[in-house]
Order: structure tokens, then sequence, then C-alpha cells
């Protein structure tokens, strides 16, 4: 794949992982409101899982062409998940004297989003 072409399947796919982030923001401040950042570990979680899964189909086996990386892995997962929001989250939690909630915000984001990328990368092992 050529590098302008390479260009534009991440432009693609950092696309529609912003669009995605925003709306899955959108739905969880409707569902469980501002009080804990729930959006950001769920996206955190979540895109940590698919590039658990992603790393092992392109490590692993031939269920995925490496071509996928750039698009998913870089664009797609790289704005649908944002350390930057979590770090925004929990500062704002510790500023407004919430420091239990702010613990659990890092405790929930670290422990989780490692056990989401270990079970997406070791599902996809277990399905080759």
């Amino acid at each position: 794949m050529s590098y302008s072409i390479t260009l534009f399947v991440v432009a693609f796919g950092g696309a529609v992982g912003a669009v995605s982030r925003f709306q899955i923001t959108n739905w969880f401040t409707l569902w469980f409101g501002t009080s804990f950042p729930y959006a950001t570990l769920a996206v955190n979680v979540g895109g940590s899982f698919i590039m658990g899964a992603l790393m092992s189909a392109l490590t692993h086996g031939t269920l995925i062409s490496p071509h996928w990386r750039p698009l998913i892995g870089v664009g797609f997962l790289g704005a649908l998940t944002t350390f930057s929001t979590f770090s925004f989250d929990t500062l704002m939690l510790f500023t407004q004297g919430e420091w239990l909630k702010a613990a659990l915000n890092i405790i929930a984001n670290v422990l989780l989003c490692l056990f989401a990328v270990a079970i997406g990368y070791q599902l996809l092992i277990k399905v080759q």
C-alpha cells in the first residue's frame, strides 16, 4: 500500500473512531450522567479489547491482513480511545475533592484495559 493511501486509510479510520467516541460519550452521558467518566472507561476498555484481538490476528494467524492495522489500530482506535480524556477526567475528579472516584477511575482504566487487551489477544489465538 502506498504512503498516500495509508494516510487516507488512517484518516478515514480516525474519522470513524472520533465520531464513534462522540456518540458513545453522548449515550453514556444520557444513560449514566456525568458523575463518573463511564464513557471514557468504556471506550478505553473496548478499544483495548479490539487492539488485543487485532494484534493477535496480525501476529498469530491469517484472520486479518496486515493492511488493516493502519485503519483499525492507528486510525479508528487512536481516535476512539483516549488517554488525554482519561487524564483530564481524573484531574477534574481530584480537583472536585472526589478522591475515591479519581482513584477508582485510575485503577479501573489501567486494570480493565490490561485485562481487555489480554482477553482480546488470547481470544483470537484460541479461534485460529
